[in-house]
């Protein structure tokens, strides 16, 4: 029998646990040096009985038909439809900017036909969009940009925009109609019961042993003649040889709050005021019904658990020399935003190991 060590519980290890004990019949074990599954993912009820995330908001969308199928295997869904809005100048407005957003923060009524010649009469042309402040500016001037962007990029990641990569910037939108979903996604829902739950499921399989609080490094030996599954940073796999690779961190603050509703939706951002990015109310996502509501704070940090691959070309580059010692590395398979160096979404990360779950089963 096939004997594989997937390090890591988060979305890539356990879709591939899951995949390879169920289809190949292998013998699996999964660690994590965390004392929980689910990865950043995972959630809990607080002492108050609120359902929570640990690691800041989790809202799952795909527009992948198979994504969406094979994790329906392990969870039932509620549906959701993520809503932010930012404090700025001092009014609750929706983002990604919007028609609403640009009439209420310039007292006007435009239409949608209207808009995008507004747009296009503050947009600064750029001759080749390299940055995360060429993509906005470009787009809707630099007055917007300062508004929404600016403060906000440099608190998450401790840089001016002008200093990062364009796909920082590129993954929000502008909208030209009152569409004020966060996410356009065929597929938007929230596990019904958690992620945590779902993760449960996932595990729950006879030829599936899970070891939490183990470091890799720890057992490794014990492993010497199974396939791994590595899930957790790539530079730290091979003892930072090149040097460490950049990442961005979170701290969070949790709060419980002694009422039913703090904000109007899941997610408040403040790109112009305070130390924090957002706050995020978590009943908004769930459903839960309870009569007091749990908020967390988002403070990024330089210092932290590797959350965010900072997007830099010398940063890729860096990358790419792990990537090359990755590709020579027998018996181990680097799957997952930190193994890949990637900001990679959550229906992103289940079809990249599904996709490395079909190589591992077409190689046999």
């Amino acid at each position: 029998m096939d004997r594989w060590l997937v390090v890591g519980a988060g979305f890539a290890g356990a879709v591939l646990a899951e995949r390879l004990a169920s289809q190949l019949g292998a013998l699996v074990t999964v660690i994590d040096r965390r004392p929980h599954i689910a990865g950043n993912a995972y959630d809990r009820r607080d002492a108050a009985g609120v359902l929570m995330h640990q690691y800041g908001p989790h809202i799952f969308h795909t527009n992948s038909e198979a994504v969406f199928e094979y994790l329906s295997q392990f969870t039932a869904w509620r549906f959701y439809e993520h809503r932010v809005l930012a404090v700025v100048d001092g009014q609750l407005t929706p983002i990604p900017i919007n028609l609403t957003t640009v009439n209420q923060l310039y007292g006007l009524s435009l239409e949608p036909d209207e808009l995008e010649a507004w747009f296009a009469a503050r947009a600064e042309p750029v001759a080749e969009i390299c940055t995360s402040e060429d993509v906005v500016v470009s787009r809707v001037g630099r007055e917007l940009y300062e508004k929404f962007f600016r403060g906000y990029t440099r608190k998450q990641w401790g840089l001016d925009p002008s200093e990062l990569d364009k796909s920082v910037t590129a993954r929000v939108p502008v909208r030209t109609d009152r569409d004020d979903r966060y996410f356009q996604d065929r597929f938007q829902f929230m596990p019904r019961d958690g992620y945590t739950a779902m993760f449960e499921q996932m595990l729950n399989h006879p030829s599936i042993e899970v070891r939490l609080g183990v470091d890799y490094k720890e057992v490794a030996g014990e492993f010497e003649d199974a396939q791994v599954i590595f899930t957790g940073p790539i530079d730290e796999f091979f003892d930072f040889r090149f040097g460490a690779l950049p990442y961005r961190s979170l701290r969070f603050e949790h709060v419980t709050l002694d009422q039913e509703q703090f904000q109007p939706v899941g997610t408040v951002n403040y790109p112009q005021t305070e130390a924090y990015t957002r706050i995020t109310e978590y009943k908004h996502l769930t459903g839960q019904e309870h009569p007091k509501t749990t908020l967390t704070y988002e403070y990024p940090t330089a210092e932290g658990d590797p959350y965010y691959p900072i997007p830099r070309a010398e940063n890729r580059a860096l990358y790419k020399r792990y990537e090359a010692l990755a590709l020579e590395t027998p018996r181990v398979h680097f799957v997952g935003r930190l193994a890949s160096y990637q900001y990679y979404n959550m229906d992103q990360v289940v079809a990249q190991a599904l996709a490395t779950f079909r190589r591992i089963a077409e190689a046999r």
